[in-house]
């Protein structure tokens, strides 16, 4: 019994390993509490997009750290910089930037209305490329007034929700808020797929013909982790402002990319 013991606990401990057919090329395990790792997490700051009500903070705990094992973003009812809230909006930009590949992020979700998470990636040109036109892959969002509903959707200049033409697909997944699932994306040349638990639930396919406005996805994105409050979507039915802190809490982060 003490050797199964043994064996259990190594296997949970275990590092991140390459999959078949893929090779680990980055990741983030949340092993050492404290501050986001600084090699791989940059911040956005202040009053982003969307009039979301959160004003994003950069290397202030209460809003972005690692405990336990896990990253925990968490959501405040306090004002700050104009917003109504704080919270964190962590992006691998500068630290971890991918033109195609698997993204694999395990995550538990919060469940108060009015809340926004997401795992999502924007180019590294968009500065210089006006959205929509730059693209925008979204692995996993969830908006807590549609409880236990999980979004992938791609943006680009033909579909977009402001053309309410956008790529997207849904999957229930019941105990989003109160579990953790793991929400993937394999990224090629040929096409976008979107998996939670090893689910298939999109597909999107880079068609013959297709030019830049409806396929932007070959070039470099990175990674962005937020819990938006409010805003044009997140805040349709209102925020259930005495349900805070809320938290989106993520075990780990893996990217990997296709073997020769």
């Amino acid at each position: 019994m003490k050797l199964l013991i043994v064996l259990w606990l190594t296997i949970l401990a275990a590092p991140a390993a390459d999959l078949p057919g893929w090779k680990l090329v980055w990741s983030d395990e949340f092993d050492h509490p404290g501050a986001p790792d600084p090699t791989k997490w940059g911040y956005e700051k202040g009053l982003i997009r969307n009039n979301e009500k959160q004003f994003y903070t950069e290397k202030r705990p209460e809003n972005a750290r690692v405990a336990d094992g896990k990253l925990i973003i968490e959501a405040r009812k306090e004002p700050m910089g104009g917003g109504e809230f704080t919270s964190a909006s962590l992006i691998s930009r500068g630290h971890g930037e991918w033109a195609s590949g698997r993204i694999e992020v395990k995550a538990k979700l919060p469940a108060a209305r009015g809340t926004w998470p997401a795992i999502w990636m924007l180019p590294t040109d968009h500065a210089k490329v006006p959205w929509p036109k730059c693209g925008e892959i979204d692995i996993m969002e969830h908006v807590g007034h549609d409880p236990g509903v999980i979004h992938g959707t791609l943006h680009c200049e033909a579909f977009n929700h402001i053309k309410h033409t956008q790529r997207s697909a849904t999957l229930s997944v019941p105990s989003a808020s109160s579990e953790f699932h793991t929400y993937s994306m394999e990224w090629s040349a040929e096409r976008i797929v979107m998996h939670i638990d090893g689910k298939t639930y999109a597909t999107f396919d880079h068609k013959p013909g297709d030019t830049i406005a409806e396929w932007p996805f070959d070039k470099p994105f990175y990674l962005i982790l937020n819990l938006a409050i409010g805003g044009a979507w997140g805040g349709q039915n209102g925020v259930d402002e005495g349900a805070f802190p809320q938290r989106m809490e993520v075990d780990y982060v893996r990217v990997y990319q296709k073997n020769p």
